[in-house]
Protein backbone atom coordinates (compact mmCIF):
# COMPACT_ATOMS: atom_id res chain seq x y z
CA UNK A 1 0.00 0.00 0.00
CA UNK A 2 1.38 3.56 -0.62
CA UNK A 3 0.20 6.99 0.09
CA UNK A 4 0.22 10.50 -1.20
CA UNK A 5 2.46 12.88 0.75
CA UNK A 6 0.05 15.80 0.43
CA UNK A 7 2.11 17.70 2.81
CA UNK A 8 5.45 17.04 1.44
CA UNK A 9 6.51 16.46 5.64
CA UNK A 10 9.14 14.52 6.14
CA UNK A 11 8.48 10.68 6.79
CA UNK A 12 8.01 9.96 10.32
CA UNK A 13 11.20 8.62 12.37
CA UNK A 14 13.34 9.89 9.29
CA UNK A 15 17.07 10.02 9.51
CA UNK A 16 19.50 12.23 7.70
CA UNK A 17 19.72 10.62 3.83
CA UNK A 18 16.89 8.34 4.32
CA UNK A 19 14.40 8.53 0.94
CA UNK A 20 11.39 11.12 1.32
CA UNK A 21 8.95 12.85 -1.25
CA UNK A 22 11.52 15.19 -3.21
CA UNK A 23 9.47 17.10 -6.35
CA UNK A 24 12.58 19.52 -7.03
CA UNK A 25 11.84 22.97 -8.26
CA UNK A 26 7.80 22.33 -8.83
CA UNK A 27 5.81 21.61 -6.16
CA UNK A 28 1.97 19.94 -6.08
CA UNK A 29 2.00 19.89 -2.03
CA UNK A 30 -0.82 21.66 0.19
CA UNK A 31 1.90 23.94 0.38
CA UNK A 32 0.54 25.22 -3.59
CA UNK A 33 -2.79 25.47 -2.85
CA UNK A 34 -3.05 27.69 -6.09
CA UNK A 35 -1.92 25.20 -8.50
CA UNK A 36 -4.73 22.82 -7.85
CA UNK A 37 -6.87 25.37 -9.94
CA UNK A 38 -3.89 26.61 -11.89
CA UNK A 39 -3.15 26.39 -16.11
CA UNK A 40 -0.49 29.41 -16.09
CA UNK A 41 3.46 29.06 -16.29
CA UNK A 42 4.99 30.15 -13.14
CA UNK A 43 8.32 29.27 -11.02
CA UNK A 44 6.70 26.16 -9.51
CA UNK A 45 5.95 24.81 -12.70
CA UNK A 46 6.69 23.02 -15.62
CA UNK A 47 6.17 24.76 -19.19
CA UNK A 48 6.58 28.32 -20.33
CA UNK A 49 2.93 28.60 -22.25
CA UNK A 50 -0.69 27.80 -20.04
CA UNK A 51 -0.94 24.31 -20.18
CA UNK A 52 -2.17 21.54 -18.05
CA UNK A 53 0.91 20.40 -16.99
CA UNK A 54 1.15 23.35 -14.78
CA UNK A 55 -1.67 21.94 -12.37
CA UNK A 56 -0.70 19.88 -9.70
CA UNK A 57 -2.85 17.25 -10.55
CA UNK A 58 -0.74 16.24 -13.50
CA UNK A 59 1.90 16.12 -11.20
CA UNK A 60 0.28 14.50 -8.60
CA UNK A 61 -1.35 11.91 -11.00
CA UNK A 62 2.39 10.75 -12.58
CA UNK A 63 3.03 10.25 -9.14
CA UNK A 64 0.49 7.91 -8.43
CA UNK A 65 0.81 6.16 -11.81
CA UNK A 66 4.51 5.60 -10.34
CA UNK A 67 3.89 4.25 -7.43
CA UNK A 68 1.45 1.51 -9.35
CA UNK A 69 4.59 1.08 -11.43
CA UNK A 70 6.68 0.34 -8.02
CA UNK A 71 4.13 -1.85 -6.48
CA UNK A 72 3.65 -4.29 -9.77
CA UNK A 73 7.72 -4.92 -9.67
CA UNK A 74 7.47 -5.93 -6.06
CA UNK A 75 7.52 -10.18 -5.85
CA UNK A 76 5.16 -9.48 -3.25
CA UNK A 77 2.57 -8.03 -5.28
CA UNK A 78 0.42 -9.08 -7.98
CA UNK A 79 0.62 -6.59 -10.52
CA UNK A 80 -2.93 -8.25 -12.16
CA UNK A 81 -4.62 -6.78 -8.76
CA UNK A 82 -4.06 -3.22 -8.26
CA UNK A 83 -6.68 -0.85 -6.61
CA UNK A 84 -7.18 3.22 -5.92
CA UNK A 85 -8.38 4.90 -3.03
CA UNK A 86 -8.80 8.00 -1.94
CA UNK A 87 -10.55 10.46 0.52
CA UNK A 88 -11.65 13.97 -0.66
CA UNK A 89 -8.39 15.12 -2.46
CA UNK A 90 -7.76 11.59 -2.51
CA UNK A 91 -11.24 10.90 -4.47
CA UNK A 92 -9.96 13.61 -6.73
CA UNK A 93 -6.97 11.60 -7.55
CA UNK A 94 -8.54 8.19 -7.70
CA UNK A 95 -10.43 9.24 -11.07
CA UNK A 96 -7.57 11.10 -12.63
CA UNK A 97 -5.55 7.51 -12.35
CA UNK A 98 -8.28 5.54 -12.70
CA UNK A 99 -9.43 7.38 -15.79
CA UNK A 100 -5.51 7.12 -17.40
CA UNK A 101 -3.91 4.12 -16.31
CA UNK A 102 -5.20 0.37 -17.25
CA UNK A 103 -3.50 -1.54 -14.48
CA UNK A 104 -6.14 -0.16 -11.81
CA UNK A 105 -8.57 -2.96 -11.29
CA UNK A 106 -11.32 -1.53 -8.76
CA UNK A 107 -11.11 2.23 -8.04
CA UNK A 108 -12.96 4.13 -4.87
CA UNK A 109 -13.51 7.75 -5.00
CA UNK A 110 -14.46 9.05 -1.37
CA UNK A 111 -15.75 12.44 -1.26
CA UNK A 112 -14.43 13.72 -4.46
CA UNK A 113 -13.79 13.34 -8.00
CA UNK A 114 -16.59 14.86 -9.56
CA UNK A 115 -16.92 16.99 -12.11
CA UNK A 116 -18.38 19.81 -13.60
CA UNK A 117 -16.52 21.98 -11.09
CA UNK A 118 -16.55 25.45 -13.12
CA UNK A 119 -19.59 25.01 -14.23
CA UNK A 120 -22.64 26.70 -13.01
CA UNK A 121 -25.78 24.55 -11.07
CA UNK A 122 -28.95 24.99 -13.64
CA UNK A 123 -30.84 25.08 -10.62
CA UNK A 124 -29.06 27.29 -8.29
CA UNK A 125 -28.00 29.93 -10.66
CA UNK A 126 -27.08 31.97 -8.17
CA UNK A 127 -23.85 29.95 -6.75
CA UNK A 128 -20.81 30.53 -7.59
CA UNK A 129 -18.67 28.06 -9.48
CA UNK A 130 -14.73 27.57 -9.09
CA UNK A 131 -12.77 29.40 -11.54
CA UNK A 132 -9.44 28.04 -12.91
CA UNK A 133 -6.42 30.75 -12.95
CA UNK A 134 -6.16 30.52 -16.84
CA UNK A 135 -8.58 29.35 -19.86
CA UNK A 136 -11.72 28.24 -18.22
CA UNK A 137 -12.24 25.69 -21.36
CA UNK A 138 -8.86 23.95 -21.69
CA UNK A 139 -9.21 23.44 -17.48
CA UNK A 140 -12.24 21.54 -18.42
CA UNK A 141 -11.13 19.67 -21.38
CA UNK A 142 -7.80 18.51 -19.76
CA UNK A 143 -8.33 18.76 -16.06
CA UNK A 144 -12.45 18.62 -15.47
CA UNK A 145 -13.12 14.76 -14.17
CA UNK A 146 -15.88 14.81 -16.95
CA UNK A 147 -13.12 14.40 -19.52
CA UNK A 148 -11.54 11.55 -17.54
CA UNK A 149 -14.75 9.53 -16.75
CA UNK A 150 -15.75 8.19 -19.80
CA UNK A 151 -11.87 6.50 -20.05
CA UNK A 152 -13.22 4.78 -16.48
CA UNK A 153 -12.73 1.05 -17.55
CA UNK A 154 -12.31 -0.47 -13.45
CA UNK A 155 -15.10 -0.99 -11.74
CA UNK A 156 -15.62 2.07 -9.41
CA UNK A 157 -17.85 2.29 -5.91
CA UNK A 158 -18.24 6.52 -5.07
CA UNK A 159 -18.36 6.98 -1.69
CA UNK A 160 -20.06 9.68 -0.53
CA UNK A 161 -22.49 12.24 1.71
CA UNK A 162 -25.18 13.40 0.73
CA UNK A 163 -24.49 17.07 1.97
CA UNK A 164 -20.49 16.92 1.10
CA UNK A 165 -18.78 20.33 0.51
CA UNK A 166 -16.74 18.73 -1.73
CA UNK A 167 -18.25 15.58 -3.17
CA UNK A 168 -20.84 17.54 -4.64
CA UNK A 169 -23.64 14.66 -4.56
CA UNK A 170 -25.51 15.78 -7.89
CA UNK A 171 -22.60 16.29 -9.68
CA UNK A 172 -20.86 12.87 -8.52
CA UNK A 173 -24.12 11.00 -10.49
CA UNK A 174 -23.68 13.63 -13.05
CA UNK A 175 -20.04 12.23 -13.52
CA UNK A 176 -20.85 8.55 -12.99
CA UNK A 177 -23.10 8.78 -15.78
CA UNK A 178 -20.41 9.25 -18.45
CA UNK A 179 -18.60 5.86 -17.19
CA UNK A 180 -19.71 3.64 -19.99
CA UNK A 181 -18.19 0.79 -19.92
CA UNK A 182 -17.15 -0.26 -16.44
CA UNK A 183 -19.35 -1.37 -12.72
CA UNK A 184 -20.70 1.61 -10.97
CA UNK A 185 -21.89 1.81 -7.67
CA UNK A 186 -22.92 4.43 -5.02
CA UNK A 187 -23.03 4.30 -1.49
CA UNK A 188 -24.54 7.98 -0.08
CA UNK A 189 -24.45 8.11 4.16
CA UNK A 190 -27.21 10.72 4.89
CA UNK A 191 -27.44 14.25 6.38
CA UNK A 192 -23.23 13.91 6.66
CA UNK A 193 -20.86 16.01 5.23
CA UNK A 194 -17.26 14.50 4.15
CA UNK A 195 -17.49 11.56 6.80
CA UNK A 196 -19.44 8.56 6.60
CA UNK A 197 -21.56 6.20 9.48
CA UNK A 198 -20.28 2.63 9.67
CA UNK A 199 -23.04 0.92 7.15
CA UNK A 200 -21.43 3.20 4.13
CA UNK A 201 -17.92 2.96 5.35
CA UNK A 202 -17.83 -0.32 4.83
CA UNK A 203 -18.73 -0.63 1.36
CA UNK A 204 -15.34 0.44 0.52
CA UNK A 205 -12.97 -3.11 1.60
CA UNK A 206 -16.11 -4.99 0.67
CA UNK A 207 -16.20 -3.55 -3.40
CA UNK A 208 -12.20 -3.60 -3.67
CA UNK A 209 -12.70 -7.10 -1.47
CA UNK A 210 -15.01 -8.04 -4.56
CA UNK A 211 -12.85 -6.82 -7.27
CA UNK A 212 -9.31 -8.12 -6.56
CA UNK A 213 -9.83 -10.52 -3.79
CA UNK A 214 -13.35 -12.48 -5.12
CA UNK A 215 -14.82 -12.83 -1.23
CA UNK A 216 -17.54 -10.70 -1.77
CA UNK A 217 -20.16 -10.48 -4.18
CA UNK A 218 -21.46 -6.73 -4.62
CA UNK A 219 -25.75 -5.86 -5.06
CA UNK A 220 -26.67 -4.36 -8.26
CA UNK A 221 -27.82 -0.97 -8.24
CA UNK A 222 -31.00 -0.45 -6.23
CA UNK A 223 -33.66 0.01 -9.05
CA UNK A 224 -35.72 3.52 -8.68
CA UNK A 225 -38.31 4.87 -10.82
CA UNK A 226 -40.25 8.92 -9.94
CA UNK A 227 -43.86 9.44 -10.74
CA UNK A 228 -45.12 12.44 -10.52
CA UNK A 229 -49.06 12.94 -11.30
CA UNK A 230 -50.28 13.64 -8.37
CA UNK A 231 -48.51 13.00 -5.22
CA UNK A 232 -44.91 12.15 -6.23
CA UNK A 233 -43.85 8.99 -5.29
CA UNK A 234 -40.82 6.90 -5.34
CA UNK A 235 -40.95 3.38 -6.48
CA UNK A 236 -37.32 1.21 -5.42
CA UNK A 237 -36.91 -2.47 -6.47
CA UNK A 238 -33.78 -4.04 -4.52
CA UNK A 239 -31.08 -6.34 -5.52
CA UNK A 240 -32.15 -9.87 -3.98
CA UNK A 241 -29.10 -11.43 -3.97
CA UNK A 242 -28.58 -10.30 -0.65
CA UNK A 243 -31.22 -9.92 2.59
CA UNK A 244 -33.09 -6.54 3.01
CA UNK A 245 -32.73 -5.14 5.95
CA UNK A 246 -34.19 -1.86 5.36
CA UNK A 247 -34.80 0.63 2.53
CA UNK A 248 -34.40 3.87 3.13
CA UNK A 249 -36.06 6.62 1.34
CA UNK A 250 -35.89 10.62 0.57
CA UNK A 251 -36.17 13.67 -0.97
CA UNK A 252 -35.86 17.54 -0.69
CA UNK A 253 -36.79 20.32 -1.92
CA UNK A 254 -33.56 22.68 -1.81
CA UNK A 255 -31.74 22.83 -5.32
CA UNK A 256 -28.44 23.45 -3.22
CA UNK A 257 -26.73 20.36 -2.28
CA UNK A 258 -24.70 21.00 0.24
CA UNK A 259 -27.38 22.73 2.51
CA UNK A 260 -30.54 20.67 1.90
CA UNK A 261 -32.26 19.10 4.34
CA UNK A 262 -33.19 15.43 3.34
CA UNK A 263 -36.38 14.19 4.16
CA UNK A 264 -37.85 10.56 4.97
CA UNK A 265 -40.65 8.88 3.24
CA UNK A 266 -42.78 6.38 4.69
CA UNK A 267 -41.48 3.25 2.54
CA UNK A 268 -44.62 0.54 2.16
CA UNK A 269 -43.33 -2.70 0.78
CA UNK A 270 -45.62 -4.06 -2.53
CA UNK A 271 -44.18 -7.56 -3.56
CA UNK A 272 -41.09 -7.05 -4.83
CA UNK A 273 -40.77 -2.89 -4.40
CA UNK A 274 -40.68 -0.28 -1.72
CA UNK A 275 -42.65 2.69 -2.52
CA UNK A 276 -43.23 6.17 -1.00
CA UNK A 277 -45.04 9.34 -1.03
CA UNK A 278 -43.04 12.43 -1.39
CA UNK A 279 -45.81 15.37 -0.44
CA UNK A 280 -44.69 18.76 -1.62
CA UNK A 281 -45.87 22.42 -0.49
CA UNK A 282 -45.19 23.63 -3.92
CA UNK A 283 -44.88 22.69 -7.67
CA UNK A 284 -42.38 26.27 -7.90
CA UNK A 285 -39.78 23.97 -6.49
CA UNK A 286 -37.69 21.26 -8.00
CA UNK A 287 -37.80 18.00 -6.61
CA UNK A 288 -34.87 15.06 -5.87
CA UNK A 289 -35.12 11.58 -4.60
CA UNK A 290 -32.57 8.82 -4.04
CA UNK A 291 -32.95 5.11 -1.98
CA UNK A 292 -30.55 3.70 -0.24
CA UNK A 293 -31.31 -0.10 0.09
CA UNK A 294 -29.51 -1.63 3.71
CA UNK A 295 -28.67 -4.94 3.24
CA UNK A 296 -27.55 -7.86 6.02
CA UNK A 297 -24.12 -8.98 6.00
CA UNK A 298 -23.19 -12.89 6.96
CA UNK A 299 -21.14 -11.81 10.03
CA UNK A 300 -19.79 -7.94 11.30
CA UNK A 301 -17.85 -6.44 9.50
CA UNK A 302 -14.81 -3.88 11.20
CA UNK A 303 -14.62 -0.55 10.04
CA UNK A 304 -12.34 1.69 10.86
CA UNK A 305 -12.08 4.22 13.46
CA UNK A 306 -16.02 2.73 14.06
CA UNK A 307 -17.48 0.04 15.60
CA UNK A 308 -18.27 -2.80 13.40
CA UNK A 309 -20.99 -3.23 11.45
CA UNK A 310 -23.61 -5.96 10.60
CA UNK A 311 -25.43 -4.17 7.42
CA UNK A 312 -23.78 -2.37 4.32
CA UNK A 313 -26.24 0.01 1.95
CA UNK A 314 -26.08 0.99 -1.35
CA UNK A 315 -27.99 3.64 -2.85
CA UNK A 316 -29.75 4.17 -5.76
CA UNK A 317 -29.68 6.88 -8.69
CA UNK A 318 -30.43 10.11 -7.80
CA UNK A 319 -33.85 11.50 -9.33
CA UNK A 320 -34.69 14.88 -10.06
CA UNK A 321 -37.87 16.90 -11.38
CA UNK A 322 -37.46 20.41 -11.74
CA UNK A 323 -40.70 22.86 -11.84
CA UNK A 324 -41.63 22.70 -15.52
CA UNK A 325 -41.27 19.09 -14.94
CA UNK A 326 -43.46 18.52 -11.75
CA UNK A 327 -45.87 20.97 -13.64
CA UNK A 328 -46.11 19.02 -16.90
CA UNK A 329 -46.26 15.80 -14.47
CA UNK A 330 -49.16 16.98 -13.49
CA UNK A 331 -47.93 17.01 -9.52
CA UNK A 332 -49.97 18.26 -6.56
CA UNK A 333 -48.71 20.16 -4.06
CA UNK A 334 -50.58 18.22 -0.60
CA UNK A 335 -47.99 18.63 2.00
CA UNK A 336 -48.57 21.33 4.83
CA UNK A 337 -46.13 23.20 6.99
CA UNK A 338 -45.80 22.06 10.30
CA UNK A 339 -44.92 23.51 14.03
CA UNK A 340 -43.89 20.50 14.91
CA UNK A 341 -40.41 19.65 13.67
CA UNK A 342 -38.99 16.45 15.42
CA UNK A 343 -41.79 14.33 18.29
CA UNK A 344 -37.86 12.48 18.09
CA UNK A 345 -40.46 9.24 18.30
CA UNK A 346 -37.67 7.93 15.42
CA UNK A 347 -35.07 8.52 17.68
CA UNK A 348 -32.31 10.97 15.49
CA UNK A 349 -33.61 10.06 12.34
CA UNK A 350 -33.61 13.73 11.23
CA UNK A 351 -30.20 14.41 12.74
CA UNK A 352 -26.81 13.67 12.30
CA UNK A 353 -24.65 12.96 15.36
CA UNK A 354 -20.95 13.33 15.99
CA UNK A 355 -18.74 11.96 18.69
CA UNK A 356 -22.23 10.28 19.72
CA UNK A 357 -20.26 7.77 21.98
CA UNK A 358 -18.44 10.63 24.20
CA UNK A 359 -19.69 11.71 27.62
CA UNK A 360 -18.60 14.82 26.81
CA UNK A 361 -17.46 15.78 23.25
CA UNK A 362 -21.19 14.76 21.68
CA UNK A 363 -23.22 17.11 18.73
CA UNK A 364 -26.54 16.52 17.58
CA UNK A 365 -27.32 18.51 14.40
CA UNK A 366 -30.07 18.63 12.03
CA UNK A 367 -30.90 20.68 8.84
CA UNK A 368 -34.79 20.37 9.19
CA UNK A 369 -34.74 24.18 10.03
CA UNK A 370 -33.55 24.80 6.37
CA UNK A 371 -36.80 23.13 4.67
CA UNK A 372 -40.01 25.39 4.23
CA UNK A 373 -42.38 22.89 5.83
CA UNK A 374 -40.04 23.44 9.11
CA UNK A 375 -39.01 27.12 8.85
CA UNK A 376 -40.25 29.40 11.77
CA UNK A 377 -42.11 32.05 10.97
CA UNK A 378 -41.93 35.61 12.17
CA UNK A 379 -41.73 35.94 15.89
CA UNK A 380 -41.93 31.95 16.52
CA UNK A 381 -40.06 30.60 19.28
CA UNK A 382 -37.93 27.65 19.15
CA UNK A 383 -39.30 25.11 21.79
CA UNK A 384 -38.41 21.91 23.65
CA UNK A 385 -38.47 19.92 26.30
CA UNK A 386 -35.10 18.35 27.64
CA UNK A 387 -34.34 16.25 30.82
CA UNK A 388 -30.74 15.74 31.52
CA UNK A 389 -29.37 13.52 35.05
CA UNK A 390 -27.30 16.76 36.39
CA UNK A 391 -27.51 20.72 36.67
CA UNK A 392 -25.59 21.55 33.45
CA UNK A 393 -25.34 24.36 30.61
CA UNK A 394 -26.81 23.01 27.41
CA UNK A 395 -25.34 25.41 23.98
CA UNK A 396 -27.85 25.48 21.21
CA UNK A 397 -26.44 26.17 18.29
CA UNK A 398 -27.81 27.76 14.91
CA UNK A 399 -25.37 27.98 11.87
CA UNK A 400 -26.36 30.90 9.40
CA UNK A 401 -25.59 31.03 5.51
CA UNK A 402 -24.17 27.31 6.40
CA UNK A 403 -22.48 26.71 2.44
CA UNK A 404 -25.20 29.47 1.12
CA UNK A 405 -22.30 32.33 0.63
CA UNK A 406 -24.42 33.42 -2.12
CA UNK A 407 -27.15 34.45 0.36
CA UNK A 408 -24.87 36.27 3.29
CA UNK A 409 -22.11 35.75 5.36
CA UNK A 410 -21.73 32.52 7.30
CA UNK A 411 -22.10 32.92 10.83
CA UNK A 412 -22.61 30.72 13.86
CA UNK A 413 -24.49 31.78 16.60
CA UNK A 414 -25.37 30.34 19.81
CA UNK A 415 -28.24 30.26 23.07
CA UNK A 416 -26.85 28.71 26.38
CA UNK A 417 -29.52 27.53 28.88
CA UNK A 418 -28.77 26.76 32.32
CA UNK A 419 -30.87 23.21 33.07
CA UNK A 420 -31.06 21.46 36.34
CA UNK A 421 -30.90 17.62 36.85
CA UNK A 422 -34.23 15.66 37.47
CA UNK A 423 -37.28 15.65 34.84
CA UNK A 424 -38.07 17.60 32.42
CA UNK A 425 -37.59 21.04 31.49
CA UNK A 426 -39.26 22.93 28.98
CA UNK A 427 -37.24 25.77 26.82
CA UNK A 428 -38.43 28.32 24.00
CA UNK A 429 -36.57 30.13 22.60
CA UNK A 430 -36.86 33.65 20.81
CA UNK A 431 -34.40 35.10 17.22
CA UNK A 432 -32.87 37.01 19.62
CA UNK A 433 -31.68 34.75 22.60
CA UNK A 434 -29.06 33.51 19.57
CA UNK A 435 -26.06 35.78 19.90
CA UNK A 436 -22.40 35.19 18.15
CA UNK A 437 -20.07 33.98 21.03
CA UNK A 438 -18.33 37.62 21.56
CA UNK A 439 -22.33 39.04 22.15
CA UNK A 440 -21.97 41.58 19.66
CA UNK A 441 -24.43 40.40 17.33
CA UNK A 442 -28.28 38.63 17.28
CA UNK A 443 -29.78 35.98 14.41
CA UNK A 444 -31.87 38.74 12.66
CA UNK A 445 -34.35 36.17 11.27
CA UNK A 446 -35.13 32.36 11.12
CA UNK A 447 -35.07 32.66 7.18
CA UNK A 448 -31.20 32.60 7.27
CA UNK A 449 -30.66 29.27 9.57
CA UNK A 450 -29.90 26.25 7.91
CA UNK A 451 -28.46 24.21 10.91
CA UNK A 452 -29.53 23.80 14.67
CA UNK A 453 -27.30 21.90 16.93
CA UNK A 454 -27.47 20.94 20.61
CA UNK A 455 -24.18 20.37 22.14
CA UNK A 456 -22.17 20.95 25.73
CA UNK A 457 -20.12 23.43 24.53
CA UNK A 458 -19.09 25.28 21.14
CA UNK A 459 -15.89 26.49 20.53
CA UNK A 460 -15.80 29.78 18.46
CA UNK A 461 -13.61 30.42 15.20
CA UNK A 462 -12.16 32.82 17.18
CA UNK A 463 -11.32 30.44 20.20
CA UNK A 464 -14.12 31.74 22.65
CA UNK A 465 -15.82 28.89 24.75
CA UNK A 466 -19.28 28.90 25.55
CA UNK A 467 -20.11 26.29 27.47
CA UNK A 468 -18.43 23.77 29.46
CA UNK A 469 -16.17 20.70 27.81
CA UNK A 470 -17.01 18.95 31.20
CA UNK A 471 -20.54 17.58 31.03
CA UNK A 472 -22.49 15.94 33.85
CA UNK A 473 -24.26 12.69 33.75
CA UNK A 474 -25.38 10.98 30.55
CA UNK A 475 -26.23 13.02 27.58
CA UNK A 476 -29.40 15.05 27.69
CA UNK A 477 -33.09 13.46 26.32
CA UNK A 478 -35.24 15.54 24.33
CA UNK A 479 -38.95 15.59 23.18
CA UNK A 480 -41.05 18.14 20.84
CA UNK A 481 -39.27 20.42 19.23
CA UNK A 482 -41.29 22.58 17.84
CA UNK A 483 -42.35 26.37 16.69
CA UNK A 484 -44.22 28.81 19.19
CA UNK A 485 -46.05 31.43 18.13
CA UNK A 486 -47.13 34.85 19.87
CA UNK A 487 -50.46 34.84 21.11
CA UNK A 488 -52.55 36.99 18.55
Amino acid sequence: CLSINWGGREMEAAKPGDPNTDWGAVDPTQGNVPGYFNLKPGGKYLDPVESPRNNNWYLLTLGARRGLTFLERQPEVDGKRLGVYGHSMGGNLTVYVAGTDRRVRVAVPSAGGQGFRTMRWKLLPQQRPRVPRGDVELFRDTLGFQSYAPHIKAPLLWLGATNDFHGIMDDTFRTGRLIRSASVRYAFAVHLNHRFTPEFAVTCPLWIDQHLKGTFRFPGTPVSRLALQGTPRLSVTPDSSHPVDRVHILYSIDPDPQARFWRTAIARKRGDDWVAELPILSTSQPLFAVANVHYRLKRPERVRSARPTSTFAVTGLLHTATPRELVAGQAEATDEVSLLIDDFKHRFQDWYLLSADNPHHWQFWTRKITDPKWRGAVGARLTFDVKVEAANQLVVVVNENFFRGYRGRQRDVVAVVALEGGGWTRVSLPVAAFKTPDGKATLGSWDTADQLGFRAYFDSRDGQLVGSKSWAGGQPQFRNLRWTLPRP
